[in-house]
């Protein structure tokens, strides 16, 4: 028997040991447990202070280069023009080699209009001046910033600007083997949401539409086939000046999550986009193309909120009247562009000059972008021009054009001042 009780007292004092251990080992566990939230509430809060700090001096940096930018690109000759006899395929184009306007600056020659009469020389200088053989990936590297600035709760506009034939839907939309900035800014958009959602908590919601400007109508291009007899719906831009927001009537708003998504939408849309027949060019889009991306973000952990916009805009061919041979509904179509061109030439320069009154009315483009033009947004316009002699002189009016917008600045950045 007492054996037994010496055998209990042992086996008791063994347990209360292990027990005594095992209180010991989790008093350190729960220590460790509370160390490591501890830290990584601490790491936590240093990557979202970062993450402020890095949208801060991004933001700067942008408005340093200048709320409104041109780049000038240069499209290659085409097969057609280096092939027929009917084409003068001969360059007007020369671009600096060395110097301070290296990958700036370039010279149009533009031959006399009367026998005999001397070639005259223009010189520009641009934000960035792409040759002919600059590919898509090289383009879109100079404007990633800008799309990044839209996921970061800015509004941004990318305009494709030129004459008739120059390039400009090739720039906005490329083709499968080498897609253009729209799709590259996509997937750029849809990669950078997924990355911050993994790493920071961030949670997106994106929105695309699609529409035209077309004589001064808007038109749905990813509205359903309006029924036989029926009239196509009218649409409205209504213009909330609290919010900064813009929401237009009987607009088709996709969600979209992916950029196969937007691809397809693009497709759709391309198919019903208006285009024609002039003398500049077999095919001419006759409208101005505008694809929005809203973008809402939002972040659980701080309870931060976000909203961007990404307006990415092919606008229509710019041509003279009477080089185009537009006659009836071309002609009407051709006066249209023309007058809406020149109405967000007006609104640019009225900006930069912070006029009292910004005819923002004059046109129903420059109307439905007008929360998105001046103040904080970001716009960036590309001059497409064509490199031969042929269209020397339609490439001098979009360069002028260009210089103009470039010689302009929108809300300059006068100090920064960046704290974390």
């Amino acid at each position: 028997m007492r054996e037994e009780l010496c055998l209990s007292k042992e086996n008791q004092a063994a347990a209360e040991s292990v027990a005594e251990s095992r209180g010991l080992q989790l008093a350190e566990h729960k220590a460790q447990v509370a160390a490591l939230s501890e830290s990584l509430a601490d790491a936590e809060r240093r990557v979202y202070e970062g993450e402020l700090v890095r949208r801060k001096l991004h933001n700067i940096i942008q408005e340093l280069k200048g709320n409104i930018r041109v780049f000038c690109r240069v499209r290659p000759v085409s097969a057609a023009e280096q092939a027929s006899p009917d084409h003068d395929s001969d360059l007007c184009l020369d671009f600096p080699i060395s110097g301070d306007l290296l990958g700036h600056g370039l010279t149009v020659s533009v031959p006399g209009n009367l026998t005999g009469q001397a070639t005259a020389k223009h010189n520009f200088s641009y934000d960035k001046v792409f040759g002919p053989t600059a590919g898509q990936e090289v383009v879109f590297e100079e404007i990633c910033e800008l799309v990044q600035s839209a996921l970061d709760g800015h509004k941004v506009c990318i305009f494709a600007y030129g004459q008739t034939g120059s390039g400009k839907t090739y720039t906005m939309l490329g083709s499968k083997e080498c897609p253009g900035m729209i799709p590259r800014a996509m997937t750029q958009i849809f990669d950078s949401s997924r990355k911050l959602a993994e790493t920071q908590g961030w949670a997106f919601t994106m929105q695309a539409s699609m529409m035209e400007v077309y004589n001064e109508e808007y038109k749905d291009l990813l509205a359903k086939k309006a029924r036989a007899g029926t009239e196509p719906k009218k649409h409205t831009v209504l213009h909330d000046t609290t919010s900064g927001t813009t929401t237009v009537t009987d607009l088709t708003c996709v969600d979209v999550s992916k950029p196969e998504r937007v691809a397809a939408l693009l497709a759709e849309a391309m198919e019903k986009r208006s285009v024609g027949c002039t003398a500049l060019a077999e095919q001419s889009s006759r409208s101005h193309m505008v694809f929005t991306l809203k973008i809402d973000g939002h972040n659980a952990g701080t309870d931060v909120r976000v909203a961007g916009v990404l307006n990415l805009i092919d606008l229509a061919g710019s041509e003279r009247v009477k080089d185009s041979g537009a006659v009836g509904d071309r002609m009407k179509e051709a006066q249209a562009i023309n007058k809406s061109l020149s109405a967000l030439g007006d609104v640019i320069m009225a900006l930069a000059n912070k006029d009292k009154h910004v005819p923002y009315r004059n046109s129903k483009l420059t109307y439905l972008l007008q929360p998105c033009l001046g103040g904080d947004a970001k716009t960036l316009m590309f001059v497409n021009v064509a490199p031969t002699r042929e269209f020397a002189q339609e490439s001098l009016c979009s360069m002028r054009f260009a210089a103009k917008v470039n010689a302009c600045e929108i809300n300059p950045r006068k100090s920064v001042n960046v704290k974390a």
